[in-house]
C-alpha cells in the first residue's frame, strides 16, 4: 500500500495531537485517500488544509454543542433545519457535525449511509471514530468533486472548496494558512500533477 502520509507529516501539519492518535490516523488516511482519488500533491494539500480547519487540527470529530444561536437553527422548523433535512425535535443535536469534514444534518447522514452502506441515522455517533471520520471526509470530498477544484491549485478554487464545505467563508484565513503549510509538504517534491505513489 502506498504511503500518502506519515506520522511525521501529520506531526508537521497537526502538532497538537498525540503520537498515538497520529499513528492511528496515518493508517486510516493511507487506506482511504487512494480509494477516493485524493492522491496528488494538490489534492492532498487542499484536503488536509480543509479537514485541519474543520477538525481543529484533528482534535475534534464532533461539533462542540452549546447550543449556540447558530446550532439552534439546526432544529425544526427553521429554514436551515429544512435544508439539512432535520424534521424531528432533537435532530439538530443528534445530527450535528461529525467526522473530519463535519457532516451535518439528517439528510447528509442519510446520503452518507447509502453511499457507505452503514446506518448512520441509527448510529450517528459512529462518525466520531477514526475510521468513519476519515472515510466520510474522503467520500464527501470526492462526491462534491473537490478533487477537480483542488487540481486548479489557486486561491479562487480554494475559496470555492471552502464555500462548498462551509456554506460560506468561515475560517478562511486559518484554512489558507494550513493550505500553505500542506503545500510546502506535498508540493516540495516537485511532483506537480502526478499521482503520489
Amino acid at each position: 500500500m502506498s504511503e500518502f502520509v506519515t506520522v511525521g507529516t501529520l506531526q508537521t501539519m497537526f502538532p497538537h495531537i498525540k503520537l498515538a492518535n497520529r499513528q492511528i490516523y496515518a493508517v486510516q488516511f493511507n487506506k482511504w485517500l487512494p480509494i477516493y482519488a485524493i492522491n496528488t500533491p494538490e489534492r492532498l494539500a487542499a484536503f488536509f488544509a480543509q479537514i485541519g480547519h474543520e477538525s481543529g487540527g484533528l482534535q475534534y470529530t464532533a461539533e462542540l454543542w452549546g447550543p449556540t444561536p447558530q446550532q439552534l437553527k439546526y432544529e425544526p422548523p427553521s429554514e436551515l433545519a429544512g435544508r439539512l433535512g432535520n424534521t424531528l425535535p432533537g435532530d439538530g443535536k443528534l445530527f450535528r457535525g461529525r467526522g473530519l469534514i463535519q457532516i451535518t444534518g439528517r439528510h447528509n447522514y442519510a446520503e452518507l449511509s447509502r453511499a457507505l452502506e452503514f446506518n448512520f441515522i441509527e448510529q450517528p455517533r459512529q462518525l466520531v471514530t477514526c475510521q468513519w471520520a476519515v472515510r466520510s471526509a474522503c467520500w464527501w470530498w470526492q462526491d462534491r468533486k473537490l478533487n477537480e477544484l483542488a487540481d486548479l491549485n489557486n486561491l479562487e478554487s480554494f475559496r470555492k472548496i471552502t464555500r462548498i464545505i462551509n456554506g460560506g467563508y468561515n475560517g478562511l484565513e486559518d484554512r489558507v494558512k494550513r493550505w500553505q503549510v500542506a503545500k510546502k509538504i506535498f508540493l516540495a517534491s516537485g511532483k506537480d500533477n502526478k499521482t503520489v505513489a
